[in-house]
């Protein structure tokens, strides 16, 4: 489908779906498509890039066209009340909605920038969960411009915050690209903890990072918790929202926020975001820092939240249309019977074995540590929706660069998978060539009516194509 031929209301609604973000979510005017090659319309391209942004599916694109328009703060209490059932999450959990996972960094900042002298943040593996991260964790800036339109420098602190935070970003794989354990993360978080004895930690959690990474394991979170609970507060990174009910609770059971995005696994177009917040925090919350007027809206932070009346009471139409979009297919998913999702996941597992590894001769990047399969085994089942490929070991050791070019030629010739990922390194010590391919909760949706062998040859077929555009341009 083209703009050109949306109706009236389709080309609002995606006119919408571009603003109130920052200028990631922006269209470039010649190719209509964002800075991750997606767009707010349905396109016809084969698309396995749930691990970068999906492009918005027809469904979904005529549910959100076909919205009337609505109070701001009345629309997104609507959309609490939906991911609540979704989730199954207890009325005591608090809900703050934000434009991109990047800015679901503030709201871990401003559930305890009271507490202590100082804040250090220790944030796993930032090559894996985003770059920009880096400085929204460290209360600072990260773009030149807010989802409130207002001119900022990146890197710039946040009035309230950054000259109190400290950050430490520790790496999840070696330099072998060989994921550390739970039991080493664990102690590099303790040294951190040891390190800055006068200051509140908070203590970043990956729950499915770029390539499918769950580290630490709870048992871990539990020992760092029993010796060191009273100075560090966990933020539990599922941004890629390949996470179940049930591991929410397991980590909301433990006062840990959780960040979820619409725009991964959840298969809404990019960008928005929410955190879950336990009541342990919200209950002893302090005021939102000053410089909140900026970044936020009122109604995007629970009722009663303190220093919340300060922000702007505007809207942001563009994220609430965003948000309606993923929360529509979190809806449609969970609708699916859990041995129905297992089927098609599996499929498209052997699917991506047979066109990627056997024939393309790339490997998949084990998503555990060496030696430790079974952690791998015993993650969801929403874990192996993503495969991480490594092509470093085809003729001519491509790196990262190429991957890169590879990437966009593909997308060139109308397929679209997830943006390489620096996990692999060459013998040289450059960063191997790797990209990622991932289904999202629509795209399971799509593929359940078809029978077993229908669904082996569609997925067979797709992993043709992109095995067959990647020979000819490698």
């Amino acid at each position: 489908m083209r703009f050109s031929e949306l109706t009236t209301p389709q080309a609002r609604a995606a006119a919408l779906m571009t603003q109130g973000g920052d200028a990631r979510i922006l269209l470039d005017p010649e190719t209509h498509r964002n800075r991750y090659h997606s767009a707010p319309w349905p396109q016809d391209v084969l698309a396995y890039a749930s691990s970068t942004a999906n492009d918005i599916s027809p469904e979904a694109f005529a549910h959100v066209a076909g919205l009337a328009p609505q109070p701001y703060a009345e629309a997104l209490d609507g959309l609490r009340a939906r991911i609540r059932a979704a989730y199954a999450l207890p009325e005591d959990v608090e809900m703050v909605f934000a434009p991109s996972g990047t800015d679901l960094e503030y709201v871990a900042l401003a559930c305890v920038h009271d507490r202590a002298g100082r804040l250090h943040n220790i944030l796993l593996g930032a090559d894996e969960v985003g770059r920009g991260c880096i400085h929204s964790a460290h209360g600072r800036f990260f773009a030149h411009e807010t989802a409130l339109g207002v001119v900022v420098d990146p890197g710039a602190a946040v009035p309230g915050l950054s000259d109190r935070v400290s950050i430490e970003d520790v790496p999840v794989r070696d330099m072998q690209g060989h994921a550390f354990t739970s039991g080493c993360m664990r102690d590099r978080i303790e040294t951190g903890i040891e390190a800055h004895a006068e200051a509140h930690i908070l203590v970043h959690v990956v729950h499915g990072s770029k390539t499918g990474l769950i580290l630490p394991l709870l048992d871990d979170l539990d020992d760092l918790r029993a010796r060191h609970g009273h100075r560090m507060t966990l933020v539990v990174d599922a941004c890629q929202a390949r996470i179940t009910p049930a591991a929410v609770a397991d980590y909301l059971a433990r006062d840990a926020i959780v960040f979820l995005t619409g725009s991964k696994f959840m298969g809404g177009p990019p960008f928005s975001g929410f955190a879950l917040v336990p009541p342990a925090l919200s209950a002893r919350a302090p005021a939102l820092p000053a410089g909140f007027d900026v970044i936020f809206r009122r109604a995007e932070w629970p009722a009663g939240w303190p220093g919340a009346d300060r922000l702007p009471d505007s809207g942001n139409d563009g994220l609430r249309l965003r948000l309606e979009a993923a929360i529509f297919e979190l809806e449609r998913f969970n609708r699916l019977p859990l041995a129905r999702a297992e089927r098609v996941i599996l499929a498209f597992h052997a699917a991506v074995r047979a066109g990627m590894v056997e024939r393309l001769g790339g490997r998949r990047v084990a998503p555990y540590p060496p030696g430790r399969r079974g952690e791998g085994d015993a993650h969801p089942i929403e874990m192996r929706t993503l495969s991480t490929i490594d092509l470093s070991r085809r003729p001519g050791a491509p790196d990262v660069d190429e991957a890169v070019r590879l990437h966009r030629a593909l997308v060139d010739g109308g397929i679209r998978l997830g943006q390489p990922v620096q996990c692999v390194r060459l013998e040289d010590g450059r960063w191997g060539a790797t990209l990622r391919l991932g289904l999202s909760m629509p795209q399971l949706v799509r593929l359940d009516p078809l029978g077993d062998a229908a669904l082996e040859a569609s997925l067979a077929a797709d992993m043709d194509r992109i095995a067959s555009a990647i020979e000819a341009l490698s």
